[in-house]
């Protein structure tokens, strides 16, 4: 994005930060915000709380930071968030308040939200308490769809699971903006080797036990083929089931938990893998499907959610429930280089539909659009 002349005082945002702390939220801030604020024309506010800094540490300059600092549990900060922030945004003069997530401030001004998080993980959580938390992520979802003036998807699944039948009464259409992917993430020198890579946090929708029970069966076949996983246990109840799959299967020599690491890890990873294997079940958009993309890493992934429309014709895709389908599509890539190599050079060729730049430009004319239409 180029700088852009302000031929007028700049529209003052509100970015309300404070559901980004794993996954897909934090590497949207890290990414959009430092394009969002090369526009001259927009003024960048982010509301974060204190313990987020450390996940997004170092921020853009041009970003004036708003540090809070309250328990941190859910209730509260919902409660801070509708009668709290609302305030605080009228007093500091925010014109437009983006929340990149679900749901927002119902009374903030001219509110913005993101429909990100599926809300089809509820239907395979059978822990009371998660049941709970999306029941309650769904009715706050389509409150802030009613009261906001605009709201983005990241993909047209997205649009079609989140808007619950709606859309039709929304002043504004949905818009559909997809996620990016940085100029970081590019192919590399070194060969591949003969691991499966997983890269995401561990949720139970990520869908990694399936993937597990097929390792132990291809380990008959092909031994020297081993899966690393890379991503912060986000559910320590999932990574201690995922981890009981692999000692009850004896995969210990098998499969390697990398936890969070650094992105340049993550890159070579990418760069090395034999192929990138995403079994989600549910997902609005995948970046490591993009990211892999860009690595040149051939992809297998999930025929659900949005991941068709994200990896297009450059992916070779299975039913994620179903071990038999799983496990023939990895068979493949691991007997047949031609096609690891076929899949590698569409990857690239479709990772150029996605950049950061383009999401930011598309988000700061309909972030204009919301103060525009403002009555």
């Amino acid at each position: 994005m180029t700088d852009r002349p302000a031929t007028h005082r700049p529209l003052r945002i509100l970015v309300n930060g404070m559901h980004a702390k794993s996954g897909g939220g934090l590497t949207y801030l890290r990414n959009i915000l430092p394009e969002l604020a090369a526009d001259n024309g927009l003024e960048l506010h982010l509301f974060l709380h204190r313990d987020q800094m450390d996940y997004l540490y170092p921020l853009d300059e041009r970003v004036r930071i708003h540090l809070f600092d309250f328990p941190g549990n859910v209730l509260r900060l919902l409660a801070w968030e509708q009668f709290v922030l609302p305030v605080l945004a009228r007093v500091m003069g925010a014109e437009v308040t983006l929340s990149p997530a679900n749901y927002g401030p119902l009374a903030a001004p001219n509110s913005v939200i993101m429909l990100r998080n599926s809300l089809a993980v509820a239907g395979r959580e059978t822990r009371i308490a998660k049941r709970f938390y999306w029941l309650a992520l769904a009715m706050m979802t389509a409150l802030s769809l009613l009261a906001c003036r605009r709201a983005i998807a990241v993909s047209k699944y997205a649009r079609r699971a989140l808007t619950f039948g709606m859309e039709r009464w929304f002043v504004e259409p949905v818009a559909v903006i997809h996620h990016g992917v940085t100029p970081f993430f590019s192919p590399g020198v070194s060969s591949r080797g003969s691991f499966f890579l997983v890269v995401g946090d561990l949720y139970i929708q990520k869908n990694v036990h399936t993937l597990l029970l097929v390792m132990a069966e291809l380990r008959e076949t092909f031994p020297r083929v081993t899966l690393r996983i890379a991503g912060q246990a986000a559910d320590s109840g999932y990574e201690r089931e995922l981890r009981r799959l692999v000692a009850m299967h004896r995969l210990e020599n098998h499969v390697q938990f990398l936890g969070s690491i650094d992105t340049a890890t993550v890159r070579s990873l990418y760069r090395e893998c034999m192929a990138l294997v995403f079994p989600s079940t549910v997902e609005t958009f995948g970046n490591p499907l993009v990211e892999g993309m860009a690595c040149g890493a051939p992809v297998a992934c999930s025929n659900r959610a949005a991941m068709p429309e994200i990896a297009g014709d450059a992916a070779l895709y299975f039913d994620p429930l179903s071990r038999t389908e799983m496990k023939h599509v990895l068979t493949r890539l691991i007997q047949d280089e031609g096609l690891r190599a076929d899949l590698s050079r569409r990857g690239l060729q479709r990772s150029r539909a996605y950049s950061w730049r383009k999401t930011a430009d598309a988000t700061a004319r309909l972030l204009r659009s919301a103060a525009r239409n403002t009555g």
